[in-house]
């Protein structure tokens, strides 16, 4: 029996931080509608693998971020008032 190495058995591309934000972020810029997987790549300021971007958008439906299904995905995260008003008056460093 072949012996794998985990880089051999796991060939997924998994995005880094940055990239998350981004799709985030235009995820949440055009939350009134679903978006389709293909206007969501057109709008992103770089370009994302599909496999990598279908990786993010589980993360996001698994923390409750966004929901998706036949007409796209859409963002419907809202951050939570006592968070906001705990925020409201601190000072960023």
């Amino acid at each position: 029996m072949p012996q794998f190495t985990n880089v051999e058995i796991v060939k997924k591309r998994y995005p880094n931080l940055s990239t998350v934000l981004m799709v985030e972020d235009i995820l949440k810029k055009n939350r009134d509608l679903p978006m389709k997987l293909s206007d969501l790549k057109k709008k992103l300021p770089k370009q994302v693998m599909h496999q990598t971007l279908k990786i993010m958008l589980e993360y996001l439906f698994r923390s409750g971020k966004v929901i998706y299904g036949p007409k796209g995905v859409q963002w419907i995260y809202s951050e939570p008032d006592h968070l906001k008003k705990m925020m409201k008056n601190t000072l960023e460093i």
